[in-house]
């Protein structure tokens, strides 16, 4: 089964390199591995290191950290040789440039299988558009926010909630609606990025589900829904095309009746669908977990547009 890679993008100081900390040393007992391009600004402390090579530290949660010096390719394979590997692959693109490259590279035919952009997610630097909204004209900036499945918001500590309205309705203007500030929305940001794995294919297709402390019966509404046999995949697209404007995240295994014999991996994130190639000894038969806002996803009507599959 290939590794989910997420994108990290946004301008200069925009707060990339804090979502990366928080990411690597959070309490969320997942092996990250995050790819970086300067390693010297990664302020994690000394207590968490557990071993440092020239280029790559590890950390004492499981989690690893690497430099991007030249060749993606030749870093994304030195954490893919890792035992274990790690479950999460953070690439955090440079400041001044489209992640577009990075996305280019990971759909490179030698990583085939082996990863998988399971979002890109931008960092909005709340303080710099309050200070200059000229900000969000920037063509490099514009090209960061159009490419992102996730934005998530940072310096926004102090604003006030006419200001915060005013952000999203600049960002809204950009055709982006999801946006996200880990100080007001740590729970469903963790839950979007650093999901575990929801599913597994042992004998008896058992259901992993998600952690019961992350999904809260107040905040969020979540269906695990199974069934034996094949779905019909434009059926299913269709179904998942409803309901997406109120999933934050799915995840499971299919199996198609255009692609007999073959079992597939679903997976979204933000808008962000994929469908790919599990592994061949997957258990047969569709399992799938789907999670959104309480009061946006409707589970009852969700197991109906399944079961009409």
């Amino acid at each position: 089964m290939s590794l989910p890679v997420l994108v990290l993008t946004g301008a200069l100081g925009a707060g990339k390199t804090t979502l990366i900390n928080r990411l690597l040393t959070g309490a969320h007992g997942r092996r990250i591995a995050a790819i970086v391009n300067d390693f010297g600004s990664i302020n994690i402390d000394a207590e968490l290191i557990a071993g440092q090579t020239e280029e790559i530290l590890g950390l004492r949660n499981g989690c690893i950290c690497c430099s991007l010096q030249g060749d993606l390719l030749r870093s994304l394979k030195t954490l893919l040789d890792r035992d274990p590997p790690p479950e999460l692959i953070v690439v955090e693109a440079s400041g001044v440039s489209d992640p577009a490259g990075i996305i280019e590279t990971l759909y490179d035919p030698l990583l085939f299988g082996h990863v998988t952009v399971e979002a890109v997610v931008c960092v909005v630097d709340a303080q710099a558009i309050t200070d200059d909204v000229a900000v969000t004209r920037d063509p490099l900036w514009q090209a960061q926010v159009a490419g992102a499945d996730l934005l998530v918001l940072s310096k926004a500590t102090g604003l006030g909630e006419a200001e915060r309205l005013r952000l999203r309705a600049l960002l809204a203007a950009q055709g982006k609606s999801r946006l996200y500030d880990p100080d007001r929305d740590a729970e469903e940001l963790e839950l979007l990025l650093l999901a575990p794995e929801t599913m597994q294919s042992d004998a008896a297709q058992r259901l992993a589900g998600v952690p019961r402390a992350a999904v809260t019966a107040d905040r969020f509404a979540t269906l695990e829904w199974t069934r034996e046999g094949a779905l019909s995949m434009p059926r299913f697209q269709a179904a998942i095309q409803a309901l997406s404007p109120g999933l934050l995240r799915a995840k499971g295994f299919i199996d198609s009746a255009d692609h007999p014999g073959t079992p597939l991996l679903f997976q979204l994130v933000g808008r962000r669908a994929t469908v790919e190639r599990a592994d061949p000894a997957t258990a047969p038969g569709c399992r799938l977990v789907l999670i959104g806002r309480a009061a946006e996803f409707d589970p009852e009507k969700a197991r109906s547009l399944l079961e009409d599959c």
